[in-house]
C-alpha cells in the first residue's frame, strides 16, 4: 500500500485520477492506481522480453510509483489500463494558412484535450489582420482572432472535468500582428484557456542590442510589410508580462539550434508551460523523479540509487511510447519516429533546505549543476541500452548525432523540468526545480482550495528546532538573477527546456523582467516566464491569510 500520501495528496487522487464509476463514485484506491498503470505500461515488454519481462517490469514501476520515487505525467496516471489509453501530456499541432486547415486542427486539439493532453500551436504562418483573401476577395480577421475560436472549443471541452484544457499560443517576433498578440490577453479572462509566448529570434535580438529595427515579414507571401523598432517591441512584451504575466518569450533559433532531431523538421512551438518543444505533429509524455525519496535526513543524494532509478523510469517513459494509444495517426506516425521523452526532478528546493543551502547561492548552483549533470548522464547511458536492446528511435538515422558518429539513443531527447503542480502534491515535495512558493498557502485544484504548510518548516516548528531564515526562503524573497541563473544552469543539462516561473513582488518596477529577459538570453536559456504578484485578480496559489494552520 502506498505510504506517506497526505490528506491533500488524497483529496487530489479522489478529484482527479482514481477511477470512477458511472455514478461518480470512487471506485479505486492509491495502490489500484499504481498497480493498474503499471501493469497496462509493462505491457510494452512482451515484445521485447516476453511476459516474464512483463512481469518483472510491472513490479519495478510499481514499487517506485508506490514508494512516490518516480511519477509519471497525468495523462499517464488517468488513462493507462483504460478504455481511453491516451497517455501523453504534450502536443504541438500545426495550423497552416487556410479556413479547412485550421479548422482541422481546432478538431484535433478538441480530441487532444479530451484525452487529457495539452497542445501547443504556431500561429505564425497565418496572414496577418486585414491581409486579402484571395479565394473570397475579403481580408484575413489574423492570428488573433482564430486564437478566439480555439480557446472556445477548448472552454467546450475542458478534458471530461478532471484536467481542463490548456494550450500555447506562440507567435514569431517578426509577424506583421506581433503587437496584438503581445497585448492579447490585456483582459482578464480573455483567452483564458491559453499561454502566450512570443518567439524570439537571434535577429531580433542582434537589432534591439545595437538600438535599430528589424522587418516584419508577411508569411502568405515572404514580403516585408515594414521595419519595427525592436526596443519598441521588448519594452511592449516587458511591459505586458509586469501587468499580468504574459506573454512569456521563447527564444525559438536557440530551441532549433541545439534541437537532436533538427533533421526532421523546424520546432515553432512548445506544449502549454513551455518545457517541451516539439514538432509538428509531436507528442511526448513526461516523469518526474522525487529526488528526496533518493536522499538522507541531510539531503545527501545516494547517487547509485538515483542512478538505477533514472534507467527504470526511462525505460517507463519508453514503454509508454510503445503502449499510448494515439489520438491521431499523424500523431503515433511522428511520435514514434522521434520517440521523445521527458523526465525531470521535483523536490529540489526541499533538498537544498535538507543540506542548509539557501536557494540563491552558487552553493545551490552547484548543487544543481552537479544533480543535472548526472541525471542526463545517466539518462543518455539508459537510453543507449534500450537502443542496443530494441534498436535506435527510426528517425536516428541522418541525424546530428548519428552523422557526429555518435552512439544510437532509442530517444531523441530525455530530459525534460516539468512543473509538476499535482504530481508534487501527490508526492508531498516542491514543484520541480522552483523555491517554495510560501510555507503556508492555499492551492486551487478543481474549484477545491487546499491549504498547505511546508512539511520540513511544520517539522522543525514543532520540534522547537531553529528555522534559518537565510534557507526557509520563499520565492519571492529571492531575486529575479538567481531565479534566471538556476534555470540556465539546469538548461545546460536538458535537451528538452525548463519550466520555471520567475517570481516578482508586486512592487517590483518592469525594469527588472526586462533585465530577467535579457539574462535568460545570456545565459542560454530556450525561453523565460514571469509573474509579478498579484498582478492577476485570480491565482492558482495564495500566500494563507491568518487562518492557516500554522
Amino acid at each position: 500500500m502506498p505510504g506517506e500520501l497526505t490528506p491533500n495528496a488524497l483529496v487530489t487522487l479522489r478529484a482527479r485520477y482514481l477511477r470512477k464509476n458511472q455514478r461518480g463514485e470512487v471506485v479505486e484506491n492509491p495502490e489500484q492506481l499504481f498497480r493498474r498503470v503499471a501493469r497496462a505500461v509493462a505491457a510494452a515488454e512482451k515484445a521485447f522480453g516476453g511476459s516474464g519481462a512483463a512481469a518483472e517490469a510491472e513490479e519495478l514501476f510499481f514499487e517506485d510509483m508506490a514508494a512516490l520515487r518516480f511519477l509519471p505525467n497525468s495523462p499517464t496516471l488517468m488513462n493507462a489500463g483504460t478504455e481511453m489509453g491516451q497517455l501523453a501530456a504534450c502536443f504541438v499541432l500545426p495550423v497552416a494558412d487556410s479556413l479547412p486547415e485550421i479548422f482541422n486542427s481546432v478538431r484535433d486539439a478538441a480530441l487532444i484535450h479530451q484525452s487529457g493532453g495539452g497542445t501547443g500551436f504556431s500561429f505564425s504562418r497565418l496572414r496577418p489582420a486585414g491581409d486579402r483573401v484571395k479565394s473570397t476577395m475579403g481580408i484575413s480577421s489574423g492570428p488573433v482572432s482564430f486564437m478566439r475560436v480555439f480557446d472556445a472549443a477548448t472552454e467546450a471541452i475542458k478534458q471530461g472535468g478532471t484536467r481542463r484544457g490548456a494550450n500555447m499560443g506562440i507567435l514569431r517576433v517578426d509577424h506583421p500582428d506581433i503587437l496584438d498578440f503581445i497585448t492579447a490577453k490585456d483582459r482578464e479572462g480573455e483567452l483564458a484557456n491559453f499561454n502566450i509566448s512570443v518567439a524570439i529570434s537571434d535577429g531580433f535580438m542582434a537589432a534591439l542590442n545595437r538600438g535599430g529595427s528589424y522587418p516584419l515579414v508577411n508569411p502568405r507571401d515572404g514580403e516585408v510589410v515594414r521595419e519595427q523598432d525592436a526596443g519598441e517591441v521588448f519594452r511592449t512584451i516587458a511591459a505586458h508580462a509586469w501587468q499580468n504575466g504574459e506573454p512569456g518569450v521563447v527564444f525559438i533559433d536557440r530551441v532549433n539550434a541545439s534541437h537532436p532531431a533538427r533533421h526532421l523538421g523546424e520546432i515553432e512551438a512548445t506544449n502549454p508551460c513551455g518545457e517541451q518543444p516539439l514538432l509538428p505533429w509531436e507528442a511526448c509524455n513526461l516523469g518526474s523523479l522525487n529526488l528526496l525519496r533518493f536522499a538522507d535526513r541531510q539531503g545527501v543524494i545516494d547517487f547509485p540509487q538515483l542512478g538505477e532509478g533514472v534507467a527504470r523510469a526511462i525505460r517507463f517513459l519508453d514503454d509508454v511510447v510503445e503502449v499510448n494509444r494515439y489520438p491521431l495517426p499523424a500523431i503515433a506516425e511522428m511520435t514514434r519516429k522521434t520517440r521523445k521523452l521527458g523526465l525531470g526532478v521535483m523536490g529540489f528546493a526541499d533538498l537544498l533546505i535538507l543540506r542548509g543551502i539557501p536557494y540563491g547561492s552558487e552553493a545551490a548552483l552547484r548543487a544543481a549543476d552537479e544533480l543535472m549533470g548526472f541525471l542526463r548522464r545517466e539518462s543518455l547511458a539508459a537510453s543507449r541500452r534500450l537502443a542496443q536492446e530494441r534498436g535506435p528511435y527510426p528517425g536516428f538515422a541522418g541525424s546530428p548525432g548519428q552523422r557526429a558518429g555518435e552512439a544510437p539513443q532509442r530517444n531523441a531527447t530525455l530530459n525534460t523540468v516539468a512543473p509538476t503542480g499535482t504530481l508534487s502534491l501527490i508526492a508531498g515535495v516542491s514543484s520541480g526545480i522552483e523555491p517554495v512558493f510560501a510555507f503556508a498557502y492555499q492551492r486551487h485544484v478543481l474549484g477545491t482550495v487546499l491549504e498547505e504548510v511546508h512539511p520540513l518548516y511544520e517539522r522543525r516548528r514543532r520540534l522547537g528546532e531553529p528555522i534559518d531564515p537565510r534557507v526557509f526562503v520563499t520565492a519571492r524573497q529571492i531575486s529575479p538573477e538567481w531565479h534566471v541563473r538556476m534555470q540556465a544552469v539546469f538548461q545546460e543539462h536538458v535537451d528538452n527546456a525548463v519550466s520555471k516561473t520567475i517570481n516578482f513582488p508586486a512592487e517590483a518596477p518592469v525594469e527588472e523582467v526586462e533585465n530577467a529577459f535579457l539574462q535568460a538570453y545570456q545565459l542560454g536559456c530556450k525561453g523565460l516566464t514571469v509573474y509579478r504578484d498579484r498582478s492577476r485578480r485570480q491565482q492558482v496559489l495564495n500566500v494563507c491569510d491568518s487562518k492557516c494552520p500554522l
